[in-house]
């Protein structure tokens, strides 16, 4: 039996465990777009593989009672450096999923970072739980979308602005192409073989309203179907620095640049006023061929010198690999995935279990690793290894 609900999320152990999972309940062409990325996905591989290069260096008789992996972003403490990353269609896993998302994040203690591709309206999701919220958004062709996300954004009590820099164009995810991926769930289940296969995810989305990308549908966009099309049409290629001194100038909150991996890029981020710097590569759903997200935050961090906070997401899959990332130089981390392997398998509460797995995983590393705090561990805290075979 497929696991689903409270009662079977016990059995899930790791993050890859609520993988095999989400596997289980979603139909292939769903759970391709969830799991694939672009090309041959090397930088998919890339971003998970690359925790092997590094290793933890435990120190003794230093430990205590109690751990704490609480931080502070922008006057905000968190419960643990693990957030919640933005991704695009989270409804089609789960009805209404970014609200399930949403509370899943409030209730755990973290923040969630609300993407401007979600099936629910940006206020729709400030509604459903108290916790805090940063909004992902692009620069439009047409800046009067943006300006506009930016002042809903501040109306509905997001903290932050978090500007995506690295999908000027949309990359070609051939796992998607060669499923015929659309957004209508109505369309997604290709047999009615597949529908047997996973009969509990139809029910669920049976009882739904279509789905939709609610944010647009003010501009005229809410209601289409092929995302890819839709979305190509909107994001400027052309979208340069000065695009973001103009967000800068009329967004007076915190501004986090996200997709971010070169030390003279996070350089100018900083010198125009961005508050954070989020390395990323989309989770290799983008450019193919490019470093992992580990591989490249060494640099990054050393580049902004400590000026303003450094994120990573991309390919966290373990406790571990949340703490490599903060001896790095990290001051937390973002899942996509891991939470929405967690989302499709029992909602909010798939989404709780996803965050206490690596919640318990960070506590466990830094009671053996002899850390009592995040601000304890850093690069002396780590080494550069040479990857196990079964890791590479």
């Amino acid at each position: 039996m497929v696991p689903t609900g409270r009662r079977r999320l016990s059995s899930l152990l790791t993050i890859d465990d609520m993988r095999a999972a989400a596997r289980r309940t979603l139909p292939r062409m769903l759970f391709d777009f969830v799991d694939g990325g672009s090309g041959d996905e090397s930088t998919l591989r890339r971003n998970t593989g690359g925790f092997a290069h590094y290793a933890l260096m435990a120190q003794a008789l230093t430990g205590g009672e109690t751990r704490d992996q609480g931080r502070t972003l922008f006057g905000r403490r968190i419960s643990t450096p693990v957030l919640i990353a933005p991704t695009g269609s989270s409804g089609l896993l789960w009805p209404r999923g970014e609200a399930e998302v949403a509370r899943a994040a409030a209730a755990e203690g973290t923040i969630m970072e609300v993407s401007a591709g979600a099936t629910l309206a940006i206020e729709e999701v400030a509604a459903a739980a108290e916790g805090a919220r940063w909004l992902q958004l692009f620069i439009y062709r047409d800046r009067g979308i943006t300006r506009d996300f930016a002042a809903r954004a501040r109306a509905a009590g997001y903290e932050a602005l978090v500007l995506t820099v690295d999908c000027p164009v949309l990359g070609r995810r051939e796992r998607d192409i060669r499923n015929g991926f659309t957004i209508d769930p109505r369309l997604s289940l290709g047999t009615l073989a597949d529908a047997a296969l996973h009969a509990g995810w139809w029910m669920r989305m049976a009882r739904t309203p279509r789905v939709t990308f609610r944010n647009f549908e003010p501009y005229g966009g809410g209601g289409v179907v092929d995302m890819a099309r839709y979305i190509s049409t909107l994001i400027d290629p052309a979208v340069s620095w000065k695009d973001v001194e103009w967000l800068r100038g009329i967004w007076d909150g915190p501004l986090i640049i996200k997709g971010i991996l070169r030390a003279e890029d996070a350089r100018h981020a900083v010198s125009l006023g961005c508050d954070g710097v989020q390395v990323s590569n989309h989770g290799g759903r983008q450019f193919d061929g490019t470093l992992g997200a580990i591989e490249a935050l060494g640099e990054v961090v050393d580049a902004v010198a400590g000026k303003v906070p450094v994120l990573l997401d991309g390919g966290v899959r373990r406790g571990s690999d949340v703490l490599k990332a903060i001896a790095l130089g990290a001051c937390a981390v973002l899942i996509g995935r891991s939470h929405l392997w967690g989302l499709a398998i029992a909602g909010e509460a798939g989404v709780r279990h996803a965050l206490a797995l690596l919640k318990a995983e960070i506590d466990l590393a830094m009671a053996i690793g002899g850390w009592k705090s995040l601000d304890e561990i850093n690069r002396d805290s780590i080494r550069r290894v040479v990857p196990l075979p079964d890791a590479l």
